[in-house]
């Protein structure tokens, strides 16, 4: 597929004007010879290309925000309806609770390497908003479950569903931004879905107490009512999504071409690889030689292992091991979710005016290493109520900054959709893994989950000590010219740098 900066041009005859849109510009004869254009080149000044980034995030950024938001309150709700009745209307016993949680992961982590291979070839409106309209009828259909094995079967469902949806994100947003946008875009992406989703725990204590109503329990109506929010959701989605910069299919012209070809200029400038290849199946599993990719997947695998124990047992913890009532502890989900949400916005701004990203990652990794013990041992229960915050802060923080960490230093369109899958797939291996660390026979202090995730956390501080020390290696031959005879095609951009 051919980018709109093949066509663009690599001189402008600017004219002056007060409206950006009205200053034209032309093809040159050197654009015949495959020449890129400068942003430069486009004429615009630093407001216009303000208010240009600006539009792309408001469309994008909040966008996908708000449909992750659903879509992490949707898969992480059985806690919630758990404590909510859910428990004992399905008599669930041992490890059924478990099972429920853990099967999601199974077709979530397997439907996920196609997923970004599909959002180019069919978009993003028609992809992301269909999965999430389906999902939301998936979740309808949990309020209604008669059995744990319906409710596990639904959320196999669920799992397929979702899989394409974050990965897609994370694609989707590492095309329209340079390397050092991207964290803050990241950030707020996640933040939006984050901290909105962390109130899920209010609203799901306000949903309770339609108990009752048309003959259904509290827990189901947390279920059937958000899965209408996340229809409504789906259908808007559709209408306010964005296609890729560099794509030809109408995306309801919220840019101008121009502008348009501006954006792809600018990251073509930054990293090179604006221009999509064709697609070859060779090519594309050819990419799991680098052990970087294995590295960056490994940090979000750590990682999501810990988001995914907070998210499926805080509120069983703060229930059962803190000893807060069932009010209390949905609503004493929200704040340390509001702290993660400026911690991870204060270190994605300081990342990218920076260009750090390793450090951010470890000082993400010591805010839980730091909180964990706190959270699972000290004798006050304000206390290990203090320690959830830090670990929540720093295990959520460490998503974005994970994303960017990997976006910085991937090359290559189709790296990047494989590099995209494999890292998100990881985070769901994770999410198996946080399925099980608090096992019920553990209560009420679940020591060996606050070890596992302990242990994780350390992993991440190696791996970023690793990749660091390989970045090192390899800048370090770009800069003496070794890394252009050993680099291959795909891999090897003149002037680009690993981001520590």
């Amino acid at each position: 597929m051919s980018s709109p900066v093949d066509n663009a041009p690599v001189a402008l005859e600017k004219k002056s004007s007060s409206n950006g849109d009205a200053e034209a510009y032309k093809v040159q004869s050197e654009n015949a010879l495959g020449a890129q254009p400068s942003p430069d080149d486009f004429g615009f000044s630093e407001a216009e290309q303000k208010a240009i980034i600006r539009r792309v995030d408001l469309r994008l950024v909040l966008t996908v925000g708000a449909m992750y938001c659903v879509s992490l309150m949707d898969r992480t709700n059985l806690g919630a309806a758990s404590i909510a009745g859910m428990q004992q209307e399905l008599k669930l016993v041992g490890n059924q609770y478990n099972i429920i949680s853990l099967v999601f992961f199974v077709t979530y982590i397997v439907f996920q390497p196609p997923s970004t291979v599909i959002v180019r070839k069919i978009g993003p409106r028609i992809h992301l908003a269909a999965i999430t309209i389906l999902w939301g009828g998936c979740m309808i259909g949990m309020g209604f479950s008669g059995n744990w094995r319906v409710m596990a079967g639904l959320r196999v469902v669920l799992g397929v569903l979702e899989a394409g949806f974050f990965p897609s994100c994370v694609y989707l947003l590492s095309t329209w931004y340079t390397r050092y946008d991207v964290g803050v875009r990241n950030s707020m992406f996640y933040l939006v879905g984050c901290v909105a989703a962390a109130f899920a725990g209010i609203l799901a204590y306000g949903i309770m107490h339609m108990k009752g109503l048309a003959g259904l329990n509290g827990w189901r109506w947390i279920f059937v009512i958000e899965g209408l929010i996340t229809i409504v959701i789906g259908i808007a989605g559709y209408w306010l999504l964005v296609d890729f910069p560099d794509s030809k299919r109408d995306t309801w012209k919220f840019l101008g071409q121009r502008e348009r070809d501006w954006i792809c200029a600018r990251v073509h400038q930054d990293r090179g690889d604006v221009q999509v290849p064709p697609f070859s199946l060779k090519e594309y599993f050819r990419v799991g030689k680098d052990w970087k990719v294995w590295a960056y997947a490994l940090l979000f695998f750590n990682t999501t292992t810990t988001t995914y124990a907070l998210a499926y047992f805080l509120p069983i913890i703060l229930n059962v091991n803190m000893k807060f009532d069932v009010a209390t502890s949905q609503c004493l989900i929200a704040p340390p979710y509001a702290l993660a949400g400026i911690v991870m916005y204060v270190t994605s701004k300081i990342g990218d005016k920076y260009r750090l990203r390793g450090p951010i990652v470890a000082f993400n990794m010591m805010l839980v290493i730091i909180g964990l013990p706190i959270m699972g041992f000290h004798a006050d229960p304000a206390v290990r109520y203090f320690g959830v915050f830090l670990v929540t802060a720093g295990a959520n923080s460490n998503v974005p900054a994970a994303m960017s960490y990997q976006a910085n230093n991937i090359r290559g369109q189709w790296k990047r959709a494989f590099c995209s899958a494999t890292f998100v797939s990881f985070g769901g291996i994770g999410g198996i893994a946080g399925s099980l660390v608090f096992r019920t026979e553990d209560a009420p202090f679940y020591k060996n989950g606050l070890y596992a995730c302990i242990v994780t956390s350390i992993a991440n501080l190696i791996i970023v000590a690793a990749l660091s020390w390989a970045f090192y290696i390899e800048n370090g031959k770009a800069e003496r010219g070794e890394k252009e005879l050993e680099a291959d095609e795909e891999d090897f951009q003149p002037g680009f740098r690993y981001t520590y």
